[in-house]
């Protein structure tokens, strides 16, 4: 039997001569990767606080290039980690004026289709948003939503979980917001 990360999809039932059934999963003929992803953006005044593709009344908003989403910037980076095709600021870079001000989810919707082209699909992502002030739990199920319908997946293969920076660095202190995402992806190779 297989050790590990086993797709619930691929169940063999082999029979043994004392009539026990017993499930055996293969996953030769696939492709897993895992990536990872991290972003941080200081945090000013009359800006807008943009996370997980949605607006979030606050007065404080991130400084940034684009609009600043960091948990869609994790996601991303966590994406093109797992396919070794770099990090965000070589496909979307801040000296390109083109993204300057560009919705995140717009770029997260590109990479989604540069893995399809390279054949992956997306199984799940897991990530945590740290930030002092507003608290994100009552956006969370939004945020999986549109990240949901971005992602091709269900909204339960996408967890987020808001946590606070009690107090210490730049996030504690309400300077800073910063997010970490893990993803898995698979190609089927078969």
């Amino acid at each position: 039997m297989t050790q590990g990360f086993l797709p619930p999809w691929e169940v063999v039932v082999v029979h043994v001569p004392a009539k026990i059934v017993a499930p055996v999963i293969s996953c030769r003929d696939m492709d897993y990767r895992v990536g990872f992803g991290y972003d941080i953006h200081p945090l000013k005044e009359k800006r807008s606080l943009i996370v997980g593709g949605v607006d979030i009344p606050s007065e404080l908003g991130t400084i940034a290039h684009s609009d600043g989403d960091v948990l869609v910037h994790a996601i991303i980076d966590a994406l093109l980690g797992a396919i070794a095709s770099g990090n965000i600021g070589m496909h979307f870079p801040d000296t390109d004026p083109q993204n300057r001000g560009r919705e995140s989810i717009s770029m997260l919707r590109e990479v989604v289709l540069l893995l399809e082209k390279e054949g992956f699909r997306i199984n799940n992502v897991d990530s945590t948003i740290v930030l002092e002030s507003p608290r994100l739990s009552p956006y969370v199920e939004k945020m999986k939503q549109r990240l949901s319908e971005v992602l091709k997946i269900e909204g339960d293969r996408i967890n987020i979980k808001p946590k606070r920076g009690e107090g210490l660095g730049d996030v504690g202190r309400g300077k800073a917001i910063e997010a970490y995402a893990v993803v898995i992806v698979y190609k089927d190779n078969r």
